[in-house]
Parts: C-alpha cells; sequence; structure tokens
C-alpha cells in the first residue's frame, strides 16, 4: 500500500466516522426524548457517549489490531480539543450558559477522571513499567457506570424535554441507529489500519499520531454536535456534549481499551496530562469571570487560541 492510498483511505475512514456518529446522535437523540430526558442529561449522555463512539472504535480496533500506544493519546488529545477549541467555537457563536448542576458534578468528575488516569499511566498504585491494565480498566468502568447512574437520577428534578427537538418516527430512528453503527465500525477500520501505516511511514510514534492527527478526527463529531446546539442556542446540549464526552472518553472508552490490552503511557506525554488539567481549570475560570455562569465569546476566543498553542506543543516539543 502506498502512502497517498492510505491517507485517502484515513480520510475516508473519517468522514465515515463522522456520518457514522451523526447517523447515531440522531437516532439515540430521538429515543431520549422520547424517554422525556432533559436537554442538559441527553447532552451529558446520549449525544456524548455518540460523540465519543470514534474515539471508543478507533481504539478498540488499534488494541486488536496491536497498536496500543494510540489509545491514551487518542483521549488525551480529544478532552483538550473539546474543552479549548469545541467550546471555545461553541462560545464564540453563541455564549454557553453553564447550569449549576454541571458545576457542582460534571467539572468535578472530570478533574476526577483526569486525575485518575494520571495516576494509573504513571503506576501511582503499582511499580511495573508505565500501563493502565484490565484491572484499572475495570475501575475506570466502574467510575463511568457510577457517573451514569447519579446522571440519569438526577434527571427526575429537571424532567422537561428540549423544545428544540422532536423525536423521529421509529422506523428512522431504528434505521438512523443502524447506519450509525455500521458507519462506525467501518471507519474505525479504515482509521486504525492507515494511522497505524503513516505512523510508521513518517517515523511518527504512536503516541504522537494519536494525541494529534487521530484526536483531531474522532473529535469532529463533538465539534460539529456542539456548533449546531450552539446556532440553535441550546446551551445545555452545547456544553452537555463537551463535559459528557470527556467523561465518557476516559472512564467507558479507556476502561474498555484496557481490557482488550494494557495500555502503554508515553511518560513524556504527562506534559500533555498537565494541558489538560490546565484547560479543566481555565474552563472553570471562564465559568465565574464575567456576568452570570457563562462562557462569552471572548473567552471562546482565548480557549481556542490555547488549543492552537496546545498543536504546536504537541507537534514540535
Amino acid at each position: 500500500m502506498t502512502p497517498l492510498l492510505s491517507l485517502f483511505l484515513l480520510i475516508l475512514g473519517f468522514g465515515a466516522l463522522i456520518l457514522g456518529a451523526n447517523w447515531l446522535v440522531n437516532g439515540a437523540t430521538s429515543v431520549g426524548v422520547r424517554a422525556k430526558l432533559s436537554p442538559l442529561i441527553i447532552g451529558l449522555t446520549i449525544v456524548a457517549f455518540g460523540t465519543s463512539l470514534p474515539e471508543m472504535v478507533v481504539n478498540i480496533f488499534s488494541c486488536i489490531k496491536g497498536s496500543p500506544g494510540l489509545a491514551i493519546g487518542n483521549i488525551i488529545g480529544s478532552n483538550t480539543m473539546n474543552i479549548l477549541l469545541i467550546l471555545g467555537v461553541s462560545s464564540m457563536i453563541f455564549p454557553i450558559d453553564v447550569s449549576r448542576v454541571s458545576i457542582r458534578r460534571d467539572i468535578p468528575v472530570g478533574f476526577i477522571a483526569t486525575f485518575a488516569i494520571a495516576l494509573m499511566a504513571n503506576d501511582f498504585f503499582r511499580g511495573t513499567s508505565g500501563t493502565i491494565n484490565w484491572i484499572e480498566g475495570l475501575v475506570l468502568l466502574a467510575m463511568g457506570f457510577g457517573y451514569l447512574y447519579l446522571t440519569f437520577k438526577k434527571n427526575d428534578d429537571n424532567p422537561e424535554t428540549p423544545d428544540t427537538q422532536e423525536a423521529l418516527p421509529w422506523g428512522k430512528t431504528i434505521l438512523q441507529l443502524f447506519l450509525g453503527v455500521v458507519g462506525l465500525y467501518i471507519g474505525g477500520e479504515l482509521v486504525s489500519k492507515n494511522a497505524q501505516f503513516l505512523a510508521v511511514d513518517w517515523g511518527m510514534n504512536e503516541s504522537t499520531v494519536g494525541l494529534t492527527v487521530v484526536a483531531t478526527a474522532t473529535s469532529l463529531p463533538e465539534l460539529i454536535t456542539s456548533i449546531v446546539a450552539a446556532l440553535k442556542k441550546n446551551s445545555a446540549i452545547a456544553i452537555g456534549n463537551v463535559l459528557g464526552s470527556n467523561i465518557l472518553n476516559i472512564f467507558m472508552v479507556l476502561g474498555v481499551s484496557s481490557l482488550i490490552i494494557p495500555l502503554p503511557f508515553d511518560t513524556k506525554m504527562n506534559q500533555q496530562l498537565m494541558i489538560l488539567f490546565a484547560a479543566n481549570a481555565i474552563m472553570l475560570t471562564t465559568v465565574f469571570t464575567g456576568k452570570g455562569r457563562k462562557i462569552s465569546r471572548f473567552e471562546g476566543v482565548l480557549l481556542t487560541l490555547g488549543y492552537v498553542a496546545f498543536m504546536l506543543f504537541s507537534l514540535y516539543y
């Protein structure tokens, strides 16, 4: 296979991932509306899970094919992009309101999730080489299910459904769900295989490819979903998508991935982990600056510039 053909197939795989995630999110959101879930809950769970599926699929395929080095880099890069770029661009379109429950629950859980993988990846609990093993993966999954339980339980306090969304007919809902799964499967196969090939051909290690190229591509569904939500002035979906996706990426995606094969961690990526911690702190700071609990357009510009700096740092240092 030539590098040019591999690059074409990689782009084709990204397209399949985006289409598949979009179809799956539409179908799943329709189910959520029928279940009378609040807009924030739909964003935190159903939409976030749907837009996190590209990361899940790419990580699973990469682990099965013997390239687990992509996994942690993919999640760190995706989560950093979610906060700095996706939240930044969304708030530039329309200032993002952050609910009290997100400040008390979702943002702190994001910090806890990031801290958990930092401890696991740096062998705080073990004295062996830097990996996240299956036992730690089970711990991550347990934390993820605990978070989902608390989230759905909180829906009872805010049962209204979003006015801007309507449930699709059942036939169309099932079709969207089916096409979404097929698109994600094909896209995951193409991306994992060709990203591995190009990493070797370009002389890049798997962690760097996962942190930059793959992370950017698998975060495109979150970007598109949050931009659409911002254009519709639906802050709950926009912020819920980002916060929920980041939490599920760590707890569920890395948890499942580590059950397949131990995930190696390059200690050089501790710098990117610190940047992810900083991104979470900056996001929290923007909520409490200015009027109300909002991320303003100006703060959105600052977040976006922060992502540009993160990418340059990741590529050249």
